[in-house]
């Protein structure tokens, strides 16, 4: 058989290498900017492709390794701009060297990658989850490269980008529009104007997007309104506090089923005799690797030797988390994670406040670039390309990114003199300073855990609902939308294959033109 030929060519490992970096600093500005981070997964499979189709003997595999490269800094900056900044809103006067926000990233980067080769057969093999963004990667390098649906998707692409130009760049389109008021009793409604949206709720399916949308109609309309009226809550806020807590206690809870079933699953295997899919020589590395990260992180931050064990468990637990969320929704709620391990590791340890906030930032990170791996993982799967060489292509990614971002880190900080300025606000870190103090409704928080346990249990997806509960409603709201605009859509269509496949496009070309013009938009801002 004829030998095939390594998809990491050099040419494909600078480009990737160029790309990160600009792509890397103008994703910490736009994070702490705008407090959002548009995935760049479709933009930089675009830009992939048009510089190495014109190569010599290109091939989709070295594209894929190529914009899977490209892309992983974008969500190691995110990791760090949602939570470090946190530290300085606190205390001023904090300290926090640059080598400790490089080892913060690193390690991050380091585990991120790591779990990822632990959980990808389970996620992309066999649960098969959607993954939109890795889909949408996929579509546009086959109607590329191919031709294949070329002009349904590019459509789709160039009138989603025209639409966030203009909403985004022009400032001529509202990026929320509201429903409904809202009263002392009732939270307002709306509903986020988003092409990217409506094409993750048409590619997830009306089953996980509308219990996605059944978590925020439970929070914010069942549980609020009733609690305040029988004056169980004596304001909003109260509610909220109680709303978002129990969401969080969603997410948690399924991340101990998670570790319930995973030890249950290892003794099984041991019974059985069956050896670990991973086999023998990679655990004994992970378990290495995750020595080394505790040892650094005890030597370069204020993270002790117990906190990091604990650190790294937790990690674990919401990395697979992150990767599972970002699998059926599109959504990696990375602060949120690291907000969770934090409060974890503080109830049996009291780490200082640099420690916490160096805690928060490596899970984030570490979330961050699993959900950025999955997705262009579920892109390699359907391309064909061999998973390790794609695994390395996003570590080589993830540790080049996570130096960058921390020196853009520190030159955003300096430059604009400080976070939580109308110039760069950062609203995520802003919440991890709040929550870093800890839960301010324990009893939902625990509530939630163990119904989301027992939920995850019964293989409900509890970590979508508690997502619903606990993100605004004009995120779920349009998630909804789309998937039951596309379910109608399908209903309806007399060829049921070929309706199926114009779906994918369109909604792939929603995603990939916000998606582009978010990541272009913010390159510009940059500079």
């Amino acid at each position: 058989m004829e030998k095939r030929r390594s998809p990491l060519t050099v040419r494909g490992l600078t480009i990737g290498i160029v790309g990160l970096i600009v792509i890397t600093a103008s994703s910490m500005y736009v994070a702490l900017r705008m407090g959002a981070l548009p995935w760049p997964t479709v933009f930089v499979t675009v830009i992939s492709m048009a510089i190495l189709a014109k190569a010599k003997d290109s091939t989709l595999e070295e594209i894929n390794c190529t914009h899977t490269l490209m892309s992983a800094g974008a969500m190691v900056a995110g990791g760090l701009a949602f939570t470090l900044p946190g530290l300085w809103m606190t205390d001023p006067e904090a300290s926090l060297p640059l080598v400790t926000i490089i080892a913060i990233s690193v390690t991050g980067a380091i585990l991120g990658t790591l779990f990822t080769i632990i959980f990808r057969k389970s996620f992309i093999e066999r649960e098969k989850l959607p993954y939109p963004m890795g889909e949408a990667a996929y579509n546009t390098l086959i109607a590329g490269k191919e031709g294949k649906g070329a002009p349904v998707l590019f459509t789709s692409l160039g009138l989603s980008a025209i639409f966030t130009f203009i909403r985004d760049g022009l400032g001529k389109i509202p990026a929320v529009l509201g429903l409904f008021p809202g009263s002392t009793l009732v939270p307002s409604l709306s509903i986020w104007v988003s092409p990217m949206a409506l094409g993750i709720g048409a590619i997830i399916g009306p089953v996980l997007a509308l219990m996605w949308f059944g978590g925020a109609i439970l929070g914010y309309f069942i549980i609020t309104p009733i609690g305040i009226g029988s004056g169980l809550f004596s304001s909003m806020a109260d509610a909220d506090a109680f709303r978002s807590n129990l969401g969080l206690g969603l997410m948690i809870g399924t991340g101990v089923g998670v570790a319930i079933k995973a030890v249950i699953s290892l003794f099984k295997r041991k019974k059985e005799g069956n050896s670990s899919a991973l086999g023998k020589n990679t655990i004994i590395s992970i378990i290495i690797v995750c020595i080394l990260a505790v040892i650094i992180l005890s030597i370069t931050t204020e993270i002790t030797l117990f906190e990091g064990v604990l650190l790294i468990i937790g990690t674990y637990l919401t990395a697979y988390l992150s990767g599972m969320l970002t699998g059926q929704t599109g959504v990696n709620p990375m602060e949120i994670f690291a907000i969770l391990v934090l409060l974890g590791i503080s109830v049996v340890m009291s780490p200082t406040l640099a420690a916490a906030f160096s805690i928060a930032g490596v899970v984030a990170v570490a979330c961050g670039l699993t959900g950025d791996v999955m997705n262009d993982l579920k892109s390699g799967s359907l391309v064909g390309t061999r998973p390790r060489y794609q695994i390395i292509a996003e570590g080589i990614g993830g540790v080049i990114g996570a130096v960058v971002a921390a020196f853009a880190l520190i030159v955003l900080k300096n430059a604009m003199g400080g976070f939580g300025s109308p110039e760069l606000p950062a609203p995520q870190a802003a919440l991890v300073a709040t929550m870093a103090t800890g839960l301010t409704n324990a009893p939902a928080f625990f509530t939630g855990a163990a119904i989301g346990l027992i939920l995850y249990l019964l293989k409900v997806p509890s970590a979508t609902l508690g997502l619903g509960v606990y993100l605004p409603t004009h995120i779920s709201s349009a998630m909804a939308l789309g998937a039951v605009i596309m379910a109608i859509s399908k209903k309806i269509a007399k060829n049921k294959a070929a309706a199926d496949e114009k779906a994918a496009l369109i909604s792939s070309g929603l995603l990939g033109g916000e998606g582009i013009t978010g990541v272009i938009i913010a390159i510009v801002s940059m500079f």
